[in-house]
């Protein structure tokens, strides 16, 4: 009987510890919860850090009518917007490690159903690059004290949960001016709802052509990666259409092109496994 009584106290020990992460899981009433998060197509450089303070988040609640919700071209009131600090110990991010699959979770926060309508990232001011060993800072731009705009326009439905990711393109956001020599930093971001983007996965052989640049290109609309270090690539947040994608690895290695890589809405293409060739001498 002893036996029996403490089973049944450990089951319910473990029923309710399964209950509370469940509740921990599930947005608040009939709110959706969003997950942020931030991936990088990162530039040529071995190491970018950003000083990352918090994200600020607009969203419109459809038990607003239109007269209040304001236009699109309007940020509205800074009552409007909801902060949402980046709690870990240290601010500062290496882009360069958020490729692949690989991102950062900068915090979550439950919204009434409705409409996210814009971002903005903050970022503080030590912000700054690696290449061959050299650190450079970045000279940041005015508008990071009240956060870097992305406009996103994504429906949220109450009950739901979702994750909403920042990619942060290094290579057209660096930018070297003129014969200063300073290094500026013009952030170049766009967001999408991991839940429903279109996009390119794959991987890429052998890992002695690392590290491999991925590019996917339709008319203006480019999209860069590289591979993680087990091959493995990842863009999403891609407009649906017929791409190019280029894969170029070190010198050791061949360029390769596929072409007619058909991207449809809503859907994420998993490519053939990509071998690349090394350069006959």
């Amino acid at each position: 009987m002893k036996n029996l009584f403490n089973y049944l106290m450990l089951l319910g020990v473990m029923l309710f510890a399964v209950a509370c992460s469940n509740d921990d899981e599930t947005p608040n009433g009939g709110n959706a919860r969003i997950n942020f998060y931030l991936v990088d197509a990162p530039g040529d450089f071995d190491e970018v850090w950003i000083e990352v303070l918090a994200i600020r988040v607009k969203a419109d609640d459809d038990s607003m009518d239109d007269d209040s919700q304001g236009n699109d071209d309007d940020d509205g009131n800074e009552s409007d917007w909801i902060e949402i600090p980046y709690d870990e110990a240290s601010p500062y991010v290496n882009l360069m490690d958020l490729t692949g699959e690989n991102s950062l979770f900068i915090g979550s926060e439950d919204f009434p159903e409705g409409e996210i309508d814009q971002l903005r990232l903050v970022l503080g001011d030590d912000n700054y690059v690696v290449k061959d060993g050299v650190r450079s800072d970045l000279k940041t731009p005015s508008a990071q004290q009240s956060g870097l705009k992305i406009k996103v326009d994504e429906d949220i439905q109450g009950g739901m949960s979702y994750n909403l990711v920042i990619d942060f393109d290094v290579a057209k956001s660096i930018v070297v001016a003129g014969n200063s020599g300073n290094i500026n930093l013009k952030p170049v971001l766009r967001a999408y709802m991991e839940e429903a983007a279109s996009g390119v996965m794959g991987q890429v052989f052998p890992a002695e052509a690392q590290p491999v640049a991925v590019n996917a290109q339709k008319g203006d609309d480019e999209y860069n990666t590289f591979v993680d270090d087990n091959g493995n690539f990842k863009m999403l947040g891609m407009d649906d259409g017929v791409y190019t994608i280029t894969f170029t690895p070190n010198d050791g290695y061949q360029i390769l092109v596929v072409e007619n890589v058909v991207v449809e809405e809503g859907v994420v293409l998993t490519l053939d496994p990509i071998t690349l060739l090394p350069i006959e001498e």
